[in-house]
């Protein structure tokens, strides 16, 4: 169903249970899973967030701006994006870390048809620093990308199998959907990805689905076809 995707993980995913720091089996885990469905020919790029290690928004009032703090969060994501670069070549896999703003030689800076062409040739392309501008989430960043590269879909992968009517967390009688509009999601207020997410999303069409990341199998399962997750579309 989607040949190219770009695959928006959390910066808590990679926290493991605790959500913070780098989880060496949470690593090991997704790098496994991206791998698996690279070697089945899928094209799987990819924006990590930061939260596990800093949020810039969090910054303020305790002693620098938001400019600072979300450059500072920026960082962060290039941190979990070299992490995951290093398991994935652990498995065998090309990887390759791009940034926003230019880090080398610590890492390349974005070009878009650098980044595709690692794909084309049966890499992963990770893709950190947001959009390079404050005052933008890494799903926004996310969203950019995945217009950017010609990706079928933006899958983001989360704790939580799909969009539901409430937290299913909080919520036992919240129900699921198997598929819903940006516009649903908008007046509904479910916080799947923000508002300057969707709206490119929607502007592409690129369709969102949320699913368990955690779920093992889950990643190359939903590229075959499985039903899994939830799809928000135009």
């Amino acid at each position: 169903m989607y040949k190219r995707v770009l695959l928006k993980l959390s910066g808590e995913s990679l926290g493991g249970p605790s959500g913070k720091g780098i989880d060496e089996n949470s690593l090991k885990k997704f790098a496994g899973e991206i791998a698996a469905a690279v070697r089945n020919g899928y094209q799987v790029a990819i924006v990590n967030g930061g939260g596990n290690i800093f949020r810039g928004i969090q910054g303020i009032g305790k002693g620098y701006d938001r400019v600072t703090g979300d450059r500072m969060g920026m960082l962060a994501t290039v941190i979990n994006s070299l992490a995951l670069a290093s398991a994935l070549r652990s498995e065998g896999i090309r990887a390759e870390v791009f940034t926003a703003t230019p880090m080398e030689p610590i890492a390349k800076g974005y070009v878009r048809e650098s980044a595709v062409k690692v794909l084309e040739e049966g890499g992963v392309s990770l893709i950190a620093g947001g959009t390079g501008n404050p005052f933008f989430s890494t799903d926004s960043g996310a969203a950019l990308r995945a217009l950017e590269i010609g990706a079928d879909a933006l899958l983001k992968g989360t704790r939580v199998d799909g969009v539901y009517t409430a937290d299913p967390e909080k919520d036992p009688d919240a129900r699921k959907y198997d598929e819903i509009t940006f516009h649903e999601c908008l007046v509904n207020h479910l916080n799947v990805m923000d508002q300057t997410a969707f709206a490119l999303c929607e502007q592409g069409p690129v369709p969102i689905v949320v699913f368990d990341i955690n779920e093992s199998g889950s990643l190359l399962r939903l590229l075959e076809g499985e039903r899994i997750g939830t799809v928000v579309h135009a």
